[in-house]
């Protein structure tokens, strides 16, 4: 069993009575909560997210063994009598730690990963430097868990607005104007994101966590493009995969040109080129309509 996993097992015992009940709370099939536990299967970093949250412990402990575990968080948490905080309790600790990562992410975009401060999130709370503590022992804690959170964040309010679109080329389109780093927040998103990748370049023990959110970008473009396929609206003999990768590095490299103010790449510049990239690579032979480019 992995260090991981071990760890996994001691926040399952400190606030649920059976793995069914823990999975059950952070939303995941029984049968891949055991399999992980075993270690045929590896946590992802959503369900790493979800568990921490729920064990009031931080992501860093989950996977280093560094930050706050289920004893540390037993200590900071009044208990119900049978030895579990009470639910209001655990919701209020859950939306005050979301409030504490919000502030710290939006920082993050603001002023770079390393010059936030546990004062600067305190002060953007109105609150003390000891009540984000209280959360996050140590910045590393709060940063770590504020480049996840931001990173969660946005599949998710992806993922929702996807759901709603029918057509799988009218879906890509979509997630093209959702990726444009056009001023507001998924500009700062992406400002995270590039600090990410930096951090993960840096710090090897980031790369698990960094991976596993890169694939599931990877996959959700794959996905589109099988949908595009089976509704007739893509090739029929595309590449899903290989054209998944080329989008999303296509979609990264330009992102980086147009927050680092090249001259000539703009957001509408790089929605053109994504444009042009899918009609070509993905419509050309279906007899879709390709869409028109705006200059």
């Amino acid at each position: 069993m992995d260090d991981t996993a071990q760890r996994v097992r001691s926040v399952i015992a400190s606030v649920a009575d059976t793995h069914r009940e823990f999975a059950a709370r952070i939303g995941l099939e029984p049968t891949k909560l055991s399999k992980s536990l075993q270690g045929s299967r590896r946590f992802t970093a959503k369900e790493l997210s979800a568990i921490a949250a729920a064990g009031g412990v931080t992501v860093d402990w989950l996977v280093y063994g560094r930050g706050t575990g289920p004893r540390a968080a037993a200590e900071r948490r009044p208990a119900e009598p049978g030895g579990q905080a009470a639910p209001a309790e655990q919701a209020g600790d859950e939306r005050r730690r979301t409030e504490f990562l919000e502030a710290a992410w939006k920082l993050i975009s603001e002023h770079g990963y390393h010059d936030v401060r546990i004062a600067d999130i305190a002060r953007a709370c109105g609150t003390s430097s000891g009540a984000v503590h209280y959360y996050f022992p140590t910045k590393q804690d709060v940063l770590s868990a504020a480049l996840l959170h931001c990173v969660h964040s946005a599949f998710e309010r992806q993922s929702a607005e996807l759901r709603a679109v029918d057509s799988a080329h009218e879906r890509l389109l979509r997630l093209i104007d959702m990726q444009l780093p056009t001023p507001g927040r998924v500009r700062d998103e992406w400002l995270v994101w590039l600090q990410f990748w930096t951090e993960t370049a840096l710090r090897p023990e980031l790369r698990a966590i960094h991976n596993d959110f890169y694939a599931r970008w990877r996959e959700a473009v794959v996905r589109i493009i099988r949908r595009g396929q089976r509704q007739g609206e893509f090739s029929a003999d595309a590449d899903a995969e290989q054209l998944a990768l080329g989008i999303t590095a296509l979609t990264d490299g330009l992102a980086i040109q147009v927050l680092t103010g090249a001259p000539q790449v703009t957001a509408e510049r790089m929605r053109t080129v994504l444009v042009d990239f899918i009609a070509r690579e993905l419509l050309a032979r279906t007899g879709g309509t390709r869409e028109r480019s705006h200059a």
